[in-house]
């Protein structure tokens, strides 16, 4: 049986639920997102009593099945005001699943919120046990306190100092298989939410439980073999991933002119080839010691994207260096030198800020003339700044848009005001689409464009379009707890369906979990245009509608009448 689990922080009330026949699929944003419209006001304070925050799984969370234990964290936004779902890999979604727990949803803010806590919880129950060791220390050395105390079986998610203070880019740190803080809820400011509520970390013990197990084992081992054949075979998930992880997208960007340079000055870098896949490759293996150059980050998982940047020494400094990170605190900042980069992405993770938004922040500072680009102690700098906790930490650390109003900043990276990923929307503008019109902000994940069917990415022609078969794509993966990497292998939702038999007995087919998406994106929507979000709110910050990306020759100009019939709920289906 599985069941949600609902705590109110300031009675104490806990209670379980079983999750109903009705609901059964229902999981990860799509639970979230449900969760999240039922039962926050649309124009709560995100830092106030009435917003909750939801941890959930999929439906296949808890087996050992390939890309299926993702975490999805739901509530409204202290970054951009709007619903949010944030989402990472790592233990705690597997280990959540083995405990029957589907989510796990805080309401309420306790008498006392800066009497911090640890929330507990194994087989045996739920328990709020004292965290106020915690305080203060940043995320590995948390991580290094959890697991000493509890053992190295757990994972949790956690928050860094940068939530302690509020910072309105503050994410949620979660343990990957080596108890490392290395995956991350980075999107939206959620660890502020879970910071209000006087919690310092969820762990989770499966002590005494075992891996979900197969009723219909035949079914399941003939379509697991099937889908690890075709995640095998398939180059981008085989040999592209698995190589060069999520830095091969450096080559692509730096190809059509989408790599973020100098704030988004221009979509190409003159020293790409020095933080690309290729390189960061042949760096981790030339070092050897613990540097890996392809990693899992859950139970599982045949895709192994992620990697273990090592120290000229061979120990480990990070994990994992992705494109994102690599795209916005390199490139963006001017800066062609892994070390660097690996250096601030470090930084951002003990902090525990979003290295996206963290990056779009410090790129911001030096379009304000408070460094030049590509001056890398100047940007150590200040990450420090945020890990420290100064006045200036903190207005890096809330954001690019509140640092760009701060700073006054006209050329401002954001939708929604939350930090663009790595990709200049104007020359790969089905994204465009996507950071203006997702309810999530800017957000690559939430509806991804770069293998869609169009022409050309430098034209609006067919753009709209694609960005909303992405959007509800994506979300039918985010729905399922899946991470949608296993997508390139695996683009048919009917091998998904007949795992969901072999588990759980019961049938669906992939037109229920297509109208799931669907349903969730409309829901997530209405939530926004409740708490004020209009039409004008559906576009890009103003410079890139106007000022050209030089390497493309390109705005952002993708007709109006597109954009508004892409935000009509009855053109989704």
């Amino acid at each position: 049986m599985q069941n949600s689990i609902w705590i109110d922080l300031k009675s104490g009330e806990q209670r379980k639920e079983p999750v109903s026949e009705a609901e059964f699929l229902t999981g990860g944003r799509a639970l979230s997102s449900d969760i999240i419209a039922k039962h926050v006001p649309a124009g709560a304070d995100p830092l106030g009593p009435f917003n909750v925050i939801t941890f959930c799984c999929g439906i296949l969370a808890g087996t050992t099945i390939s890309n299926a234990n993702r975490l999805s964290v739901g509530s409204k936004s202290p970054l951009t005001g709007a619903i949010k779902e944030s989402n990472s890999g790592g233990t705690f979604a597997y280990h959540m699943g083995r405990l029957g727990i589907r989510s796990i949803t805080l309401e309420g803010i306790p008498e006392n919120p800066e009497k911090w806590q640890i929330l507990h919880i194994n087989k045996d129950g739920l328990f709020f046990e004292d965290g106020s060791d915690l305080v203060s220390h940043g995320c590995y050395k948390k991580a290094e306190i959890l697991t000493e105390r509890y053992g190295k079986s757990i994972s949790f998610a956690m928050i860094g100092p940068a939530a302690e203070k509020r910072m309105r880019s503050a994410a949620i740190a979660v343990s990957d298989p080596e108890n490392s803080p290395a995956r991350f809820c980075g999107r939206g400011g959620l660890g502020a939410v879970l910071a209000s509520r006087g919690i310092q970390a969820i762990v989770i013990d499966p002590t005494g439980t075992l891996p979900l197990k197969p009723q219909d084992k035949d079914l399941y081992q003939k379509t697991n073999q099937t889908i690890a054949k075709l995640i095998n075979s398939t180059p981008q998930t085989s040999e592209v991933f698995r190589k060069y992880g999520t830095a091969a997208m450096v080559d692509v960007g730096q190809a059509l002119g989408f790599l973020p340079n100098r704030n988004f000055s221009r979509g190409k870098f003159e020293l790409s080839e020095q933080i690309n896949g290729q390189a960061l490759a042949d760096l981790i293996e030339s070092r050897g010691g613990e540097g890996k150059t392809t990693h899992g980050c859950m139970p599982g998982c045949l895709v192994k994207c992620s990697n273990v940047f090592p120290k000229e020494d061979g120990s480990p400094l990070v994990s994992p260096l992705e494109y994102e990170t690599i795209g916005l605190m390199g490139s963006n900042l001017g800066i062609g030198d892994l070390d660097t980069i690996a250096k601030l992405n470090y930084l951002a993770n003990d902090s525990g800020v979003d290295t996206i938004e963290a990056g779009a922040a410090i790129g911001v500072a030096m379009q304000a003339g408070l460094a030049e680009f590509g001056d890398s102690e100047a940007a150590l700098s200040m990450m420090e700044e945020v890990r420290n906790a100064t006045v200036f930490g903190r207005v890096i650390g809330s954001g690019a848009d509140i640092a760009a109003k701060v700073l006054g900043v006209y050329q401002v990276p954001t939708a929604k005001g939350q930090a663009f990923p790595a990709y200049d929307p104007r020359a790969l503008k089905g994204l465009a689409a996507t950071y203006a019109t997702s309810p999530m902000g800017a957000d690559h994940t939430a509806g991804h464009t770069i293998r869609s069917n169009v022409e050309d990415h430098h034209s609006y022609v067919g753009q709209a379009e694609a960005s909303r078969l992405s959007q509800v794509g994506v979300l039918q993966w985010d729905a399922l707890g899946f991470c949608y990497f296993i997508g390139a292998a695996v683009p048919d939702l009917t091998m998904i369906c007949d795992l969901i038999k072999a588990f759980h007995s019961r049938s669906f087919n992939p037109e229920q979990i297509r109208n799931m998406a669907i349903a969730t994106l409309t829901t997530e929507r209405n939530f926004n245009r409740d708490a004020g979000f209009t039409s004008v709110h559906d576009r890009l910050s103003e410079y890139f509608h106007h000022t050209a990306n030089p390497d493309t020759d390109t705005v952002c100009d993708i007709p109006d009448n597109e954009i508004s019939d892409l935000m009509q709920d009855d053109q989704l289906t």
